[in-house]
């Protein structure tokens, strides 16, 4: 990590808890921002963009959904009164650079745009292109950490 990197921490017992921290976290991302989202399958991802999305009004938790197969679920939302396109993406079931080129993701870093990949840390285009990341582990049962890292 280098000295310009900012991390919070926030500890989740619940879905519910997850989403309040996803909207915790949506007020420490302005736009553009590309951030690698990992963990473990399972670990919450999708609900932790849930709340995401809810603080930017983009969207209910409940119409958030994994895009494992269509791969880019894309939001519209705000954010201190301007417009702001939330993307959320699954790269579990790209394999190659050339696969993920036919994705566009260029096309989607705009300056409105939070981009949120899952599975990106598999891509080294994503990490050198990326904002950042948000880590999310499994403490034990409903519990987790999650880890947002900033770099400047």
């Amino acid at each position: 990590m280098t000295a310009a990197s900012t991390m919070r921490q926030f500890e989740t017992d619940s879905s519910a808890a997850t989403i309040e921290a996803g909207q915790e976290i949506a007020k420490l991302l302005p736009p553009p921002k590309l951030l690698i989202l990992r963990g473990d399958l399972g670990t919450g991802k999708t609900t932790l963009v849930k709340g995401i999305a809810q603080a930017l009004g983009a969207a209910d938790p409940d119409e958030v959904t994994s895009p494992t197969f269509t791969l880019i679920h894309e939001y519209e939302g705000t954010r201190d009164g301007k417009p702001v396109l939330l993307y959320h993406l699954d790269l579990y079931r790209i394999e190659t650079e050339r696969q993920l080129e036919s994705l566009g993701i260029d096309e989607l870093t705009t300056p409105d745009a939070l981009v949120l990949v899952e599975w990106g840390e598999k891509f080294p285009s994503i990490v050198r292109r990326s904002n950042g990341e948000i880590m999310m582990q499994t403490t034990g049962g409903d519990s987790r950490r999650i880890t947002l890292t900033l770099h400047s």
